[in-house]
């Protein structure tokens, strides 16, 4: 279905934490992430490996190994390496891609425009070369992948409590939406049109479902698609417009088979007071299709540490991470 492939890298790992700060290690972050977007390519059918699975030393020549020998040395691998950044400012934040020497902006400024439509507050997106050889990329996830197409994405910043509760909270918004991005830029190859973004189309979804889910209406979706029908298929990428998404602050669940208000609330790290006040329910009663309306957190638990440090001479392109 695909004639692309993708390698996830959840950066650090073992005795390598990454960046430390606010009771979390970045290497634990990174793996969380990665293990959830490495389940999300497989449910869209997309050919997908991953680097670690466990909380293991990986140095740059074996993981650089494990990307080669994932799918081969081939310009239809994409790599996505997966890292939280750091600084000495405790003011920085936001999410960066960078991309490699060798390739176009062009997934780089999706991704991040992704992330920036899931929520996040974004930087920029760039190429970084090496000091003492300026025809190099300055990472060694870029500079020495081959042909393959890498891109480093730094989430935010560790060391900004309201960047990392940005990321802990809604990691799994961010993955889905960089998910979308890569399949929507290697399968149409262009960026969206400006007060849009796109979205690919999962098994169960309908018009209906996707039009309640971002604010908008079956009506709109099949306008700005030029659909005739309300006939979807798996892997179908849909223009969502963005002026009617819904706040970063609120998100929107669809109630399944076996799911109570309790069980919900668990998830989403609230009561079932607050789901009943925010969506004017007068009793526990639920029905399978119902669309709610969540405010809260994710309930995940991100392992942590008692340690605080912070990276030495980093400025606003300059991460931890090499």
């Amino acid at each position: 279905m695909y004639d692309f492939k993708v390698v996830i890298d959840p950066g650090h790992g073992g005795d390598d934490p990454g960046a430390v700060a606010n009771n979390t290690n970045e290497k634990d972050l990174t793996k969380l992430i990665s293990d959830y977007m490495y389940e999300r390519f497989k449910e869209m059918g997309v050919p997908v490996a991953i680097t670690r699975t466990t909380d293991e030393t990986v140095n740059p020549t074996e993981r650089v190994n494990r990307i080669l020998n994932a799918f081969g040395d081939s310009e239809d691998v994409i790599v996505i390496s997966n890292h939280i950044n750091s600084s000495s400012s405790t003011s920085a934040q936001g999410a960066e891609v960078i991309y490699a020497l060798r390739n176009e902006d062009t997934l780089a400024e999706n991704i991040l425009n992704a992330l920036e439509t899931a929520g996040q507050v974004t930087r920029t997106f760039y190429q970084r070369r090496l000091p003492s050889d300026t025809s190099k990329d300055y990472y060694f996830i870029h500079r020495n992948t081959g042909k393959t197409e890498p891109v480093l994405i730094e989430y935010g910043f560790i060391n900004n409590k309201d960047d990392l509760n940005r990321i802990k909270t809604n990691y799994k918004k961010y993955v889905d939406a960089i998910v979308d991005a890569v399949i929507a830029t290697k399968m149409g190859g262009s960026i969206p049109p400006q007060g849009t973004t796109t979205y690919v189309v999962k098994k169960g979804d309908s018009l209906y479902k996707i039009a309640n889910e971002y604010n908008t209406t079956v009506a709109e979706l099949k306008r700005i698609n030029n659909l005739t029908s309300d006939l979807l298929t798996i892997g179908q990428i849909l223009l969502i417009p963005l002026d009617s998404t819904s706040d970063s602050n609120n998100q929107t669940y669809i109630v399944k088979s076996g799911d109570t208000l309790y069980s919900i609330a668990r998830k989403f790290n609230t009561t079932v007071d607050n789901l009943k006040k925010l969506n004017n329910l007068s009793s526990d009663t639920l029905s399978v299709g119902q669309v709610l309306t969540i405010s809260g957190t994710t309930n995940e638990d991100i392992p942590s540490t008692v340690n605080y440090t912070v990276a030495k001479g980093d400025t606003l392109f300059m991460g931890n991470n090499e």
